[in-house]
């Protein structure tokens, strides 16, 4: 199960990385630190220069992968009006966990069920229950979210070559995924009922905040050092589902 703890494992190091990262961007240094002590790592997460920071830093693969996704998906996310931290950090969650190899066909980490096809989940979620129903439901709408988000290309390409599904599709079964797992009583139990909904109605603005960021930093020539970095999880993805 995908949980929102991206933002959790932030701490003093990350603080003081993103203070030093904005004060040589022309930030004030005292009042950065003063902000930090004040109200925690947030404001510096959601600052407006931090983003245009990250991108235009030389050294920014010491940057941690978790942080540097976050900062440019909240951003992403913001710029589409999608204001939820729980949600921002929702997304860089699942982002970060696909990005293993073949996490994005399996619903959990140690499952033997392999996915490629969103039909395939739907059908599966008609015999499952229990915890293994509420996770397939969350998966679909991952999954939705993922390649429609992440890799539109791909399905473009699918439409014009093969008649695959179009977009209007995966967010039909996306949101479906969500809502569904919002209603599902595993789901009220862990206190997630409410990030699901949310989820499901914000499909549509947090599809484009991921065509933002695809089309910023996963495209086929990296240019800058943040690119080449988040390169890393197209290049998975290419090898895995281009040839489907």
């Amino acid at each position: 199960m995908i949980l929102p703890d991206v933002r959790s494992g932030f701490g003093r190091d990350e603080a003081s990385q993103l203070v030093g990262l904005l004060a040589r961007a022309g930030e004030d240094k005292r009042e950065l630190d003063a902000l930090v002590a004040e109200r925690g790592i947030d404001p510096l997460l959601d600052h407006p220069a931090v983003a245009a920071a990250v991108r235009d830093e030389p050294g920014v693969s010491r940057l941690p992968l978790p942080l540097i996704s976050y900062i440019l998906l909240r951003r992403s996310l913001l710029d589409n009006g999608v204001e939820s931290r729980l949600l921002a950090d929702y997304v860089t969650s699942v982002f970060l966990r696909f990005a293993h190899t073949g996490r994005a066909h399996r619903i959990a980490d140690y499952d033997d069920g392999d996915y490629r096809y969103l039909v395939d989940i739907a059908q599966d979620m008609s015999d499952a229950d229990g915890r293994r129903g509420f996770l397939l439901r969350a998966h679909l709408g991952n999954l939705a979210l993922w390649l429609s988000g992440l890799f539109p290309d791909w399905i473009s390409h699918r439409v014009h070559r093969r008649g695959g599904p179009d977009l209007s599709y995966y967010e039909e079964m996306g949101q479906t995924g969500f809502s569904l797992a919002a209603d599902d009583p595993f789901a009220r139990r862990q206190h997630l009922d409410g990030l699901y909904r949310d989820a499901a109605e914000a499909f549509t603005p947090m599809r484009q905040a991921l065509n933002s960021f695809s089309d910023r930093f996963l495209t086929p020539r990296p240019t800058s050092p943040v690119d080449r970095v988040l390169r890393q999880v197209s290049d998975d993805f290419d090898s895995h589902w281009l040839q489907a």
